[in-house]
């Protein structure tokens, strides 16, 4: 069978899918949702973004991503049946990105991005809360989340995010995005563990996107 590639517009999280199952959690009960499917990435990225040659590659790493499995034998501590979360920006503040990725097989959950004006602090909060959200969309109160963002797990605990950044046009979906998450962690509760990845000791965080 056919891969198909769907376009989230609007929904919890805009972008391109590559299952109808990741897409179905961004737009159930969402009001207004738009999305649709496509039969090739190629038609999908012209779709979503115009066709911009230079988020091409991108988004073609999103939908053939190829799970990178760690042994993580050596570390014990470590729960592998977990969401490990980042974040990533070209510049500070540029093109952002955030993901997710299961810690013991290395596949990708979930990926949005990259979307103009962000910052990396802004998209480790949003992985954080989406991957949150996901969770509470399945039922899931038990599978804990791995972040190494301080930043980002002290806005979670404080129910609030607090950026510097200026809001103008070239940002807008990110503030929109950002302002989506501040009302849900406002008025959701969550008992999923959010646990701070130690990178010191266990190297980068599953989810890294490798741009150091």
């Amino acid at each position: 069978m056919a891969n198909k590639y769907y376009v989230v517009w609007e929904g919890l999280a805009p972008g391109i899918y590559d299952s109808w199952e990741e897409c179905q959690m961004q737009v159930t009960n969402y009001p207004g949702a738009k999305f649709k499917s496509y039969s090739t990435l190629e038609a999908a990225t012209e779709a979503f973004r115009g066709s911009p040659d230079e988020q091409r590659a991108m988004l073609v790493s999103i939908a053939s991503h190829k799970p990178s499995v760690s042994n993580w034998a050596a570390f014990p501590e470590i729960v592998t049946d977990a969401i490990a979360v980042d974040g990533a920006c070209s510049k500070n503040p540029g093109p952002m990105e955030y993901r997710g990725v299961h810690v013991g097989t290395g596949k990708t959950i979930f990926q949005v991005g990259p979307l103009d004006g962000g910052t990396n602090n802004i998209g480790e909060y949003l992985a954080l809360v989406h991957a949150l959200a996901l969770l509470a969309q399945k039922g899931d109160t038990t599978t804990p989340i791995y972040s190494d963002s301080r930043t980002a797990q002290a806005w979670l605990r404080n129910r609030h995010s607090k950026t510097t950044l200026v809001r103008d046009s070239r940002n807008a979906k990110v503030f929109e995005l950002l302002e989506r998450a501040d009302r849900w962690v406002a008025t959701h509760a969550w008992s999923n563990q959010v646990k701070k990845w130690n990178t010191e000791e266990w190297g980068e965080i599953p989810a890294d996107f490798g741009r150091k």
